[in-house]
C-alpha cells in the first residue's frame, strides 16, 4: 500500500484510496456501520493518488501515470466513470481540493520543477496554468 488518501462526502462516510502493490488504484469505504471490502479501480499509477469531493456522493480521484499525464476517475453517485487523461508533463504526487459545488482544483509538480494547476469550472476542464511566482 502506498499513498493513502481519504475524503468524506457526507455524514458517516469516509472513502480511502491508495496505490496497491500492483500499481492499480484501490478503494474502500466506511458507511457508518462498517468497512467495505477493498476494490480495484484499475490504472497503472506512477504516483500516489489525490482525491476530493465536491458534493454529496460526488468525488474525483487523480493520479499521474507513466506517461507523465494526470489521469482521473470520478464517482457520480451511481458508478465510477473510466479513467481519462487531463494531460500535463508531471512528476511526483498530485493534490486536489474543491471550494464549492462543481468546482475542482488539482495541482501537480511539473517535470520542469514548477507547480501546475488545472480546474473544473462546472462545465469543462480549464487548461493547465503554471502558478505565478513559483520558485
Amino acid at each position: 500500500m502506498d499513498g493513502l488518501v481519504a475524503v468524506s462526502w457526507g455524514p458517516g462516510r469516509i472513502d480511502l484510496f491508495w496505490r496497491g502493490g500492483d500499481r492499480a488504484l484501490w478503494h474502500r469505504w466506511w458507511d457508518g456501520a462498517g468497512w467495505s471490502t477493498p476494490e480495484s479501480l484499475g490504472g497503472a499509477l506512477a504516483s500516489g493518488p489525490a482525491v476530493t469531493a465536491w458534493a454529496v456522493d460526488q468525488m474525483e480521484v487523480f493520479a499521474i501515470f507513466d506517461d507523465g499525464e494526470l489521469w482521473d476517475r470520478y464517482w457520480d453517485g451511481v458508478s465510477w466513470h473510466p479513467w481519462e487523461s487531463l494531460g500535463g508533463e508531471l512528476a511526483g504526487d498530485p493534490a486536489a481540493s474543491s471550494c464549492g459545488p462543481d468546482r475542482l482544483d488539482v495541482f501537480a509538480l511539473g517535470r520542469d520543477g514548477r507547480t501546475w494547476h488545472r480546474w473544473w469550472n462546472g462545465t469543462r476542464w480549464m487548461e493547465w496554468e503554471r502558478l505565478a511566482g513559483d520558485r
